[in-house]
């Protein structure tokens, strides 16, 4: 039986909007629901990468897909008003940490205004009962301590990237008690809650600069793969996990309102709190001959340290992380070597997905 917001029973026909449903986590997410028999708008930008698991996946198919700048109000004021969504889940975004380094204007632009638009063309439009803004783990001052987080733990974000996110999260706070206070739920109708995942695997990632699309694709050209911060110790799960959270988060707001506002962490288990190398060479015992590893120190602040405490999430929704790290490393190479070999990735993902479904 499956665990509570995760059922065909409660998603059937409802109407919902994906943000970001071209990137890696919302092409996951989109086919989710699909497969549960939502009514799924998608509104982003193009796919960031070729190859994509959007492209690859065919997410487009079933869905109404809505091609937009989430700095554009006009656009979302527009989609919004056509699809009529009871449920949104927000996870467009500029992902990158790195990127965030280079580009800071854009990231601010990109999460910051982005999340303030979306926020704004709910409030304009009304309707939307449940609204799920993803943001991140790196939203927490890090002290680079032992202790995982909670979400009462005060926010920060070193670099630009995690600063932006932090930043989205004030938003919610800030509309969520101007506008959508608890003791006026019965006036305005939405509960509104933020969630806080650590590092996803899974198949589908082709981004730049994150450690496993790295690793496949060094590894596939017989090249050894470059390290930043091997001692970085992360809280890594596949998408999968982080996505079955949002899924119950947002069906608990849809039926019991701001009883399951505010913040949320969907973070693995302590055992996989791993480092970047131990990630690498769990990895290498899975691929015959690899090539090995070299390190390149960088400038850049990254994390050190940082792990989740998602007691609140097992406590009041019921969920855990289902697979370890090591099935996490087996299923996004297994999806890997499958598109390698030409298989129908529609059809292995779905097939993925069905397999997380069945641990549940």
């Amino acid at each position: 039986m499956e665990a509570m917001g995760l059922s065909a029973e409660f998603w059937r026909g409802k109407r919902v909007l994906v943000t970001g449903h071209t990137g890696f986590k919302g092409s996951w997410l989109t086919l989710w629901l699909q497969s549960l028999g939502a009514q799924v708008s998608g509104f982003s930008l193009d796919p960031s990468t070729e190859p994509s698991l959007f492209e690859l996946a065919r997410v487009h198919e079933g869905i109404k897909d809505q091609r937009g700048d989430l700095r554009d109000l006009g656009a979302l004021l527009e989609i919004i008003a056509e699809t009529e969504p009871e449920i949104v889940l927000h996870l467009a975004a500029q992902p990158l940490v790195r990127e965030g380094y280079r580009d800071p204007l854009g990231t601010y632009s990109s999460n910051v205004m982005g999340t303030l638009n979306l926020l704004e063309a709910i409030r304009q439009v009304g309707g939307v009962r449940a609204c799920v803004l993803v943001t991140t783990d790196k939203v927490y001052a890090n002290k680079e301590w032992l202790w995982p987080y909670r979400e009462d733990e005060a926010l920060g974000g070193h670099d630009p990237y995690s600063s932006s996110k932090a930043c989205c999260e004030l938003l919610a706070q800030s509309y969520a008690a101007s506008f959508f206070p608890a003791d006026k739920h019965a006036e305005h109708g939405l509960a509104l809650a933020t969630a806080r995942a650590g590092n996803v695997l899974g198949g589908g990632d082709f981004a730049p600069e994150r450690l496993i699309p790295d690793v496949l694709k060094a590894w596939s050209a017989d090249e050894p793969v470059t390290l930043r911060y091997p001692q970085a110790v992360r809280p890594w799960q596949h998408a999968l996990e982080p996505l079955a959270g949002y899924l119950q988060l947002a069906a608990g707001l849809y039926e019991r309102g701001p009883e399951y506002a505010g913040a949320w962490n969907f973070g693995p288990g302590e055992a996989d709190m791993c480092s970047v190398g131990e990630v690498v060479e769990l990895l290498a015992s899975r691929w015959p001959q690899a090539p090995g590893l070299r390190i390149e120190k960088s400038e850049l602040h990254e994390a050190g340290l940082l792990r989740l405490d998602s007691s609140r999430a097992r406590q009041l929704l019921g969920w855990q992380a289902r697979w370890t790290l090591q099935q996490c490393l087996a299923q996004t190479l297994d999806w890997h070597l499958a598109w390698q070999n030409g298989d129908d990735m529609r059809a292995v993902t779905l097939g993925q997905l069905n397999l997380y479904r069945g641990a549940l």
